[in-house]
């Protein structure tokens, strides 16, 4: 029996490191940044469930400072956007590696009509963005009476 080593593996992980870094290169020369290799290259994870009467979009947004976050609505669609910059150390410093995506990102959603526009609310705490979608009154389950 031949022992097949993590060699398979290891050039997974180089085709994978290869098709970032084609596609880093790509959008780079659309955008016209070169300065950093993640520069605008990150969109946050969003899941979106629900829970009762609300849908509820929840974003994680570690680092990203409350104020330069912008949540708005306007023709249905949900717009989450917003900018998570460098820690001010990265300056001056010489920077080996990175891995954590900094830069602008943009988030957009259609909101289904079920979705009372006027009663949406965000919070923001540890990192974490919650939208709570409220359901409009006409969309939420209701019991009908049958009559005799």
């Amino acid at each position: 029996m031949a022992f097949v080593g993590l060699e398979p593996l290891r050039n997974l992980a180089r085709m994978q490191d290869e098709m970032a870094r084609l596609l880093r290169d790509a959008f780079e020369s659309v955008e016209g940044t070169s300065t950093s290799t993640t520069a605008g290259l990150w969109a946050p994870p969003v899941d979106i469930i629900e829970h009762g009467d609300d849908l509820v979009l929840v974003a994680d947004l570690p680092g990203v400072s409350r104020d330069d976050i912008d949540i708005s609505v306007e023709n249905r669609t949900l717009t989450l956007s917003g900018e998570r910059k460098p820690p001010e150390e990265y300056q001056d410093s010489t920077v080996y590696r990175t891995e954590r995506a900094y830069g602008k990102f943009t988030r957009t959603f259609a909101l289904p009509a079920s979705v009372d526009v006027s009663r949406i609310t965000a919070e923001y705490h540890d990192g974490v963005l919650r939208v709570i979608l409220p359901k409009a009154e006409e969309a939420r389950p209701r019991k009908i009476e049958i009559r005799s």
